[in-house]
């Protein structure tokens, strides 16, 4: 039986019309003759939804009863029994009663599309089980119904329904996806535009890897292995050396000049694992990828051109963008280099040669050194030149008991052992001496350098290729395990320091003793100075470090522009001095990243004083003013000599003089709180608050109280905050939502993932897009109209309060008109929640 073929409508959120999406396809196939059925569909109570239904056949649904509930679900044995063309199934990730065959809805669309039935779905992206925790992240609320991803990505279907933010919360407002009693909540919680941005970037996001998978599979099943143009993709070859960030800048270049470019650096190594690139340039060059907005790859191939072509054709790249030859002219007579390979082998891929200033400035390497150390070398030129004499002085003694292939084969076994301890160059002079002893000693004629027999000629010429074959496995193998041994201790080096760094505290220091540790030194430092003509400064050291023997360091390596290690005690091979760059470079990144927390610190902190003294200011200017202005009005009414008061007016009077007093009081000490707040000396009296009291004492505080509603759940969470301060953030912003808008200003708190936040509404003019982050700077009004007596300080001296309690202040536009203030503050931590919530009952 055919498997069923599905279609998946994919909403960005809730409300973009995915249901709309897969009832209007099903009215098209009807129309061309096919038979759907609804399988299971909600209109959710919107008129437009239930009259597209109505025009469908639906399948009876099935009851199930749970816990004296009657919960209705999809009927998959009436679904197979009636054997539609098409089923469609809505709410993909919907969870099942109990007591249902299938635990998840779409186990049920399974069971149809095995039965050989299509299915058109839909379900929304933060059902996605990949993204379940990023979801919660984003919106605060954890989504417990899910769908896996491979379920939908296996969908022969995914169309994508989508909406911008501000056309779904209009929708919202105008009470086309909720009842009018819930649209307030949604869209001061899940619908916001910051939430529904998100959401819809994740959407993008997924349906393209879904149609980059879809394209990768189709090209494996046809075979096709030239680049298709889809995305500029650029290829850029890094070798390890200097010119590699010249061509990370071209290559970033040509993916910008099109829309959706990719950059991808790519770095060869050999297939046996050994690296020649330096450590802390392969490090720099990976950051600067990601700087530019690249992704960094490395791949193992022992022939680097096609290495690179294969890598190129497997990513779908369309550009490939090489470092023009380091090598000489001459070197490229013997053997191609790697980029005249790439460009012949290239075919349909562009190929970009880019020239630097290292272009053909390197020279053929000659190893004619000691490439095993000076002592094994030495023995082997030993073997050579004193050996060959001695061996054969031992045979011409006992030339009565061997013959030419005996010798031959003991001249060999000289030079092999010559190969195996000195390496290639003692045993190439090991073979030619032997070759001249042996023909002038044991080839006839004797004593010359002819050879008579032909015989005796290949002999010593199949001995002289053997020699030297030998020789130069030999030399290599040994090499290549030097090489080998070498990078097994730099990688278990460099794991070791990794994962010990993870959980130090203090990571430099670390690191130095591990340095000390792996050299086998005295002392390490890291060592700091602008100049030369300055003393240095000790950044970091380990025990037993003496800056006066800096001069006689064993090591100094730079750092950065100011920063050295110094190693001090012993000295260090050649294989060891490259794997300093290895420390060098963890020391850059452990001291960069402690210049980023310094730098993020100090923002921080002078962000947070200055916010408290624009609110300390503010507050002197704009709170105190009116209590002082009441005692001056109600003093000099008292001292007037021309008007005759009643007692009951003095008496008002004079307890008006009080009020304002009290008042005074209690802003002095508020005021001289945000001063010892922004000195350091003090920090807010945070305490465990009911947000119900709160907005209780702030309405009695109100003159304004008869025009204000406020509604607080009794479990909402308790919050953390300071009770005075965050009264005069609540009294300022509502006296604000009373000054623009003569009609009811609402105030609702509502629980967030770890916040709770309280929303000041007001139904007045509203505050223009542009003019939502000005509105909460100093002296700054609606316009800079001449509105009221206040100065435009009120919202500065909120969000300055509100910053010293660890909270946040925004402004957002109210559905239908108006502003809406967004108050956001820490909830308690649910023990301490639970403990504050027993002394409150």
């Amino acid at each position: 039986m055919t498997r069923g073929v599905l279609r998946v409508y994919l909403g960005s959120a809730p409300g973009v019309g995915k249901t709309v999406a897969m009832l209007s396809e099903a009215q098209r196939r009807i129309e061309r003759g096919t038979d759907v059925v609804i399988g299971v569909c909600e209109s959710h109570g919107r008129a437009y939804t239930a009259s597209m239904m109505a025009d469908i056949e639906a399948l009876p649904l099935r009851v199930v009863t749970h816990r004296g509930s009657a919960l209705t679900e999809l009927d998959v044995p009436a679904a197979i029994q009636r054997r539609p063309e098409v089923v469609l199934v809505d709410e993909l990730a919907h969870t099942n009663a109990p007591g249902s065959p299938h635990e998840k809805r779409w186990q049920d669309v399974e069971e149809l599309l095995d039965a050989g039935i299509d299915v058109i779905s839909t379900v929304n992206i933060q059902h996605l089980e990949s993204l379940n925790d990023v979801v919660e992240s984003i919106t605060g609320v954890r989504q417990l119904e899910t769908v896996p991803d491979e379920f939908v990505r296996a969908a022969d279907q995914v169309e994508l329904v989508d909406m911008s933010p501000e056309a779904l919360r209009r929708r919202l407002a105008h009470g086309n996806v909720y009842a009018a009693e819930k649209v307030d909540a949604a869209l001061a919680n899940y619908f916001r535009v910051g939430n529904l941005s998100a959401l819809r970037e994740l959407s993008l996001l997924w349906v393209a890897d879904r149609v980059e998978e879809g394209l990768t599979r189709y090209r494996a099943d046809q075979g096709i292995t030239e680049s298709w143009p889809t995305r500029e993709r650029v290829v850029v070859a890094l070798t390890g050396g200097p010119e590699g960030r010249t061509l990370l800048r071209r290559g970033a270049q040509i993916a910008s000049r099109g829309s959706g470019g990719e950059l991808i650096a790519v770095h060869v190594t050999r297939s046996d694992g050994l690296v020649a690139a330096e450590i802390n340039e392969m490090e720099a060059l990976r950051r600067l990828t990601g700087e530019l907005g690249g992704t960094f790859q490395t791949i193992k191939g022992d022939d680097t051109a096609q290495a690179i072509l294969a890598f190129a054709r497997g990513v779908n790249a369309r550009q490939v963008v090489l470092g023009a030859s380091r090598r000489k002219r001459w070197q490229e007579l013997f053997s191609p280099g790697v980029g005249q390979r790439v460009v012949e082998e290239s075919g349909d891929v562009d190929v970009q040669l880019v020239t630097h200033d290292w272009t053909r400035s390197v020279r053929a390497p000659l190893r004619i050194g000691p490439e095993l150390g000076h002592a094994r070398s030495s023995v082997g030129w030993a073997m050579a030149l004193l050996g060959t004499p001695l061996l054969t002085w031992l045979l011409t003694l006992t030339d009565e008991w061997h013959d030419l292939p005996l010798e031959v084969l003991l001249f060999l076994v000289l030079t092999v052992g010559t190969a195996l301890v000195g390496g290639l160059w003692p045993a190439l002079a090991a073979a030619a001496v032997s070759s001249l002893l042996i023909n002038w000693f044991f080839t006839p004629p004797v004593s010359t350098l002819k050879i008579s027999d032909p015989q005796n000629l290949v002999a010593l010429i199949v001995f002289l290729g053997v020699a030297v074959a030998v020789s130069s496995v030999v030399h290599l193998s040994e090499r290549r395990a030097a090489a080998a041994r070498a990078a097994q201790r730099e990688a278990a080096a460099l794991a070791s320091s990794a994962e010990s760094l993870l959980g130090e505290e203090d990571q430099l220091r670390a690191l130095l003793v591990q340095a000390v540790e792996f050299f086998g030194l005295e002392s390490a430092a890291v060592l700091s100075r602008a100049s030369v003509r300055q003393e240095w400064a000790v950044v970091g050291a380990t025990d037993g470090f003496d800056i006066e023997k800096v001069r006689r360091a064993s090591v100094q390596a730079s750092i950065d522009d100011e920063n050295s290690l110094v190693l001090i005690g012993g000295v260090l091979s050649g294989d060891d001095r490259r794997l300093v760059s290895a420390f060098t470079t963890r020391a850059e990144a452990i001291l960069h990243r402690a210049v980023l927390v310094r730098e993020a610190a100090r923002a921080k902190s002078l962000a947070k004083d200055n916010r408290a003294r624009t609110a300390l200011l503010a507050a002197v200017s704009h709170d105190l003013r009116t209590p002082l202005a009441s005692i001056k009005a109600a003093a000099s009414s008292l001292r007037a000599s021309d008007v005759s008061f009643s007692e009951a007016d003095r008496d008002d009077l004079l307890e008006t003089i009080e009020e304002s007093s009290d008042t005074l009081t209690g802003l002095v000490a508020n005021l001289l709180d945000m001063s010892r707040l922004q000195s350091g000396a003090v920090a807010p009296r945070l305490e465990a608050l009911h947000v119900a009291e709160v907005l209780s004492d702030v309405t009695q505080l109100l003159t304004t109280s008869g025009r204000l509603r406020s509604t607080a759940a009794a479990d909402t969470p308790l919050i953390e905050a300071d009770r005075g301060l965050l009264e005069r953030v609540l009294v300022n912003v509502i006296e604000n939502a009373h000054r623009h808008s003569s009609g009811e200003v609402v105030v609702t708190a509502a629980a967030m993932a770890e916040r709770i936040q309280l929303r000041v509404v007001d139904r007045g003019p509203g505050v223009p897009r542009d003019a939502k982050e000005s509105i909460f700077a100093p002296f700054q009004r609606l316009g800079d109209a001449p509105q009221g007596n206040g100065l435009g300080l009120g919202l500065a001296v909120a969000r300055g309060l509100m910053e010293a309690m660890n909270g946040t202040i925004t402004a957002e536009d109210t559905p239908g008109g108006g502003l809406t203030i967004v108050i956001e503050l820490p909830r308690l931590e649910p023990a301490r929640n639970v403990a504050a919530r027993k002394t409150w009952s």
